[in-house]
C-alpha cells in the first residue's frame, strides 16, 4: 500500500511535471489524484500501489465534458510496486517518476516546456534509453557513408532538450574542416616579425558560421537510416580562401618604430603582412548531426553534444 503521505506527496509531485508540459492541473475526487487538461487531451492521474484500485482504474473509461464536447481521457498511473501490470494506462514507475521530476524542475529554470511521452504501454514501460547513448544503435544503418560526428543523443532526448512536443528529424549538416600552417617572416629596422600559425578551424557549408571542432571526432561510417544529408552552400574553394584571408588578417601586425632626431621623437608605422605563399590549407568537408524538433516552433539540438542551438545551422530555419 501507499501511505497516505507518501502518496500526497506523489501527487504534488505528478503536479509539478504536469504544470512543466503546460497542462492545467487540479485535484479529483477520491480515488483518483488529479485531473490534467492541455488542448485537446485530457489525463486522469493516480498514484498508488493497491493493485484492486489499479485494476479498476485500468478497466474504467474516463470522459470529460468540455462545452458540450465530449472528450477521452487518458489514463496515467503512478505505481512503485513493480509487479503491477495495466493494459490501457500510461504506467511510470520510479526511472520515469525520478526522471520526469527532475526534467520538471530543470524545464521551471529554464522556462521551457516539458516534454512528456504519454503513449499508453501495456505493462511497466522500460526505462528510455540514456540520452548519451548513439541513437545508430537503435537505428538501422542508411547505407551511407560520409565523414561525420557520431550521433550521441537520442530523439527522446532531444524532444526533452528543445522543450516542445514536436517532429524530430535528424540531419547532417556539412561543415568544411581546416588544418591550416603559415610560416615566413618579416624583417623591419631592428624588428623580426614571424608568421609561424598551426591550428584548426571549421565553418559552416551553409550559412558560413564558425565553430571549433575536435578531428579527432570524426568517424567515417554509415548514418543512421532516415536521416537527411543537407548540401553545402558555399564551395570548397571559397570556403579555403576565406579561411586563407582570415589567418592572413589575424597574423597581420602593425609595427611601430620610434626614433630620434636631435629634440625631435619621430614616430614611423608599418603593416606587416604574411606572404599568402607561405600559407598552406588543407581543407575536408564533414557533417555534424542534428535533431530538428518541428512543433509550435523550430528547435534545433547538436546531437553530437547535446547543446540547445542558438543559431540555425541551416538558411531559413529560426531557431528560438
Amino acid at each position: 500500500m501507499m501511505e497516505p503521505e507518501m502518496r500526497e506527496k506523489a501527487k504534488n509531485a505528478m503536479r509539478l511535471i504536469l504544470e512543466a508540459a503546460r497542462f492545467e492541473v487540479e485535484e479529483v475526487d477520491d480515488p483518483l489524484d488529479l485531473s490534467a487538461v492541455r488542448e485537446g487531451v485530457c489525463l486522469l492521474v493516480l498514484c498508488s500501489n493497491d493493485k484492486a484500485l489499479i485494476s479498476q482504474f485500468d478497466k474504467t473509461n474516463y470522459s470529460l465534458m468540455i462545452d458540450d464536447h465530449e472528450m477521452s481521457c487518458k489514463k496515467l498511473l503512478f505505481s512503485i510496486d513493480k509487479d503491477v501490470a495495466t493494459e490501457n494506462c500510461i504506467q511510470w514507475g520510479v526511472d520515469e517518476f525520478v526522471r520526469y521530476t527532475g526534467e520538471a524542475v530543470l524545464a521551471d529554470i529554464l522556462n521551457r516546456e516539458l516534454a512528456l511521452d504519454l503513449t499508453p504501454t501495456k505493462g511497466r514501460k522500460p526505462p528510455a534509453p540514456a540520452a548519451a547513448a548513439p541513437a545508430a544503435a537503435v537505428q538501422e544503418p542508411s547505407g551511407i557513408s560520409i565523414p561525420h560526428f557520431p550521433v550521441k543523443l537520442t530523439e527522446q532526448a532531444a524532444i526533452r532538450a528543445a522543450g516542445i512536443q514536436g517532429t524530430a528529424k535528424l540531419r547532417f549538416m556539412p561543415y568544411y574542416l581546416f588544418h591550416y600552417t603559415s610560416t615566413g617572416e618579416q624583417v623591419y629596422k631592428d624588428r623580426r616579425i614571424p608568421f609561424d600559425a598551426d591550428g584548426w578551424s571549421a565553418l559552416n557549408a551553409i550559412n558560413g558560421i564558425k565553430i571549433d571542432l575536435d578531428s579527432k571526432q570524426i568517424e567515417d561510417s554509415d548514418i543512421p537510416g532516415g536521416a537527411e544529408v543537407c548540401n553545402p552552400h558555399i564551395k570548397k574553394d571559397e570556403a579555403s580562401e576565406r579561411m586563407v584571408s582570415e589567418l592572413i588578417d589575424r597574423l597581420t601586425q602593425k609595427v611601430r618604430i620610434k626614433q630620434e632626431k636631435g629634440d625631435a621623437i619621430f614616430y614611423e608605422e608599418k603593416i606587416l603582412k604574411p606572404d599568402r605563399k607561405n600559407i598552406t590549407v588543407d581543407t575536408r568537408q564533414v557533417y555534424i548531426p542534428v535533431w530538428q524538433i518541428r512543433g509550435k516552433k523550430i528547435v534545433e539540438v547538436n546531437a553530437f553534444t547535446g547543446e540547445l542551438l542558438s543559431e540555425p545551422m541551416d538558411e531559413g530555419v529560426e531557431v528560438f
